[in-house]
C-alpha cells in the first residue's frame, strides 16, 4: 500500500475540519442552546476528528514501512496506536478517551438541566457512570488538541510538513 505526503495532509485537514467544528458547537451552539443533544453532537464531531487523527498517524507508519496497512475498523486503529507507542501516556489517553466516546455515542443517556449552564448527560458505559457536562466536554476537546499537536510534531519531525499553523489546516 503506497500512500503519500499529500494523503498524509488532506487526512490531517479533515481532522482539523472536525475539531474545527466540534469547537464551534462546544463554544456557539453549547453556549446558547444548552441541550444533551449538543453534547452528543460534539461527542459525534469528536469521534470523526479522532478517526481522521488515527489514520494520518498510521498512514504515516504505513510510508514509513513500520507497518503494512491501515487497520480497517476504528478500534483497530486505536489498537494499533497503543502498539506503536506503549509508553506514551497521552497517546493512550487519547486512545482511551476515542473508546469512551464510541460507547457514549451508542447510549441513550438521561438529560439533567437542559437550557442551563450545567448541562449534563448521565449514562452507564460498562457499568460505571459516566457523566458529561460543559466542562468535561472541554476537557475531553483540550486533550483532543494536545493530541492533534503531538501529531504535527511527529509529521514535522519526518518532514512530511515545515512549521504547521493551526489556522491553515
Amino acid at each position: 500500500m503506497e500512500i503519500d505526503k499529500d494523503e498524509i495532509l488532506g487526512l490531517l485537514d479533515d481532522a482539523n475540519d472536525e475539531m474545527k467544528r466540534a469547537e464551534h458547537q462546544i463554544d456557539v451552539s453549547l453556549k446558547y442552546t444548552r441541550t444533551v443533544d449538543v453534547l452528543m453532537n460534539v461527542i459525534l464531531r469528536m469521534i470523526d476528528g479522532y478517526e481522521r487523527l488515527f489514520d494520518t498517524i498510521l498512514a504515516l507508519r504505513v510510508q514509513q514501512q513500520k507497518i503494512d496497512m491501515l487497520p480497517p475498523a476504528p478500534i483497530l486503529k486505536g489498537q494499533k496506536l497503543k502498539e506503536i507507542f506503549p509508553d506514551d501516556e497521552l497517546v493512550d489517553q487519547n486512545v482511551e478517551l476515542f473508546f469512551l466516546l464510541m460507547k457514549l455515542s451508542r447510549t441513550n443517556p438521561e438529560r439533567e438541566q437542559e437550557y442551563r449552564r450545567h448541562v449534563t448527560m448521565r449514562t452507564i458505559v460498562d457499568g460505571r457512570e459516566e457523566i458529561v457536562n460543559i466542562d468535561i466536554i472541554n476537557e475531553y476537546f483540550n486533550l483532543m488538541k494536545n493530541f492533534f499537536e503531538f501529531i504535527c510534531r511527529q509529521l514535522r519531525a519526518e518532514d512530511i510538513v515545515g512549521e504547521l499553523n493551526r489556522e491553515r489546516i
